[in-house]
């Protein structure tokens, strides 16, 4: 039996078989000295080399692109908006209703959209996940 016939961990380090027709590009990454080490110390980490690293997080189905992130950012933010024109609301309400005998009309306007602020909440996290 070759070297070649043994079976080998798949954890363990070994570089990828040759492509038939060859390497097709090339691609310089320029980076800092700490987004190199950052690079080079997660590598280590996961026992994978930098430029595999690159590759399987750039062509991962999983992982989501830097767009997808500030687009979800800028979703909680913006929830994050509304909450406070809730919050504010709701004291509105609650010092009107303290005032006297009557419970107020708003009251129920405001309720709605504060369950429909944490169905959007609930569906920012869920495209998250």
């Amino acid at each position: 039996m070759s070297e070649e016939d043994v079976p080998r961990s798949p954890l363990s380090r070994r570089r990828r078989a040759n492509s038939p027709a060859g390497t097709k590009k090339r691609r310089d990454v320029w980076v800092t000295a700490e987004e190199e080490a950052a690079l080079v110390a997660r590598a280590a980490r996961e026992k994978v080399t930098v430029p595999n690293l690159l590759l399987t997080a750039a062509l991962s189905e999983g992982s989501e692109t830097p767009t997808q992130r500030k687009a979800a950012m800028a979703e909680l933010m913006a929830i994050h908006t509304l909450l406070a024109r809730v919050s504010n609301n709701v004291n509105q309400i609650a010092r009107h209703a303290n005032a006297g005998d009557e419970f107020p009309q708003d009251a129920r306007a405001a309720l709605a959209y504060v369950r429909e602020v944490a169905m959007r909440i609930d569906r920012a996290i869920e495209g998250l996940m």
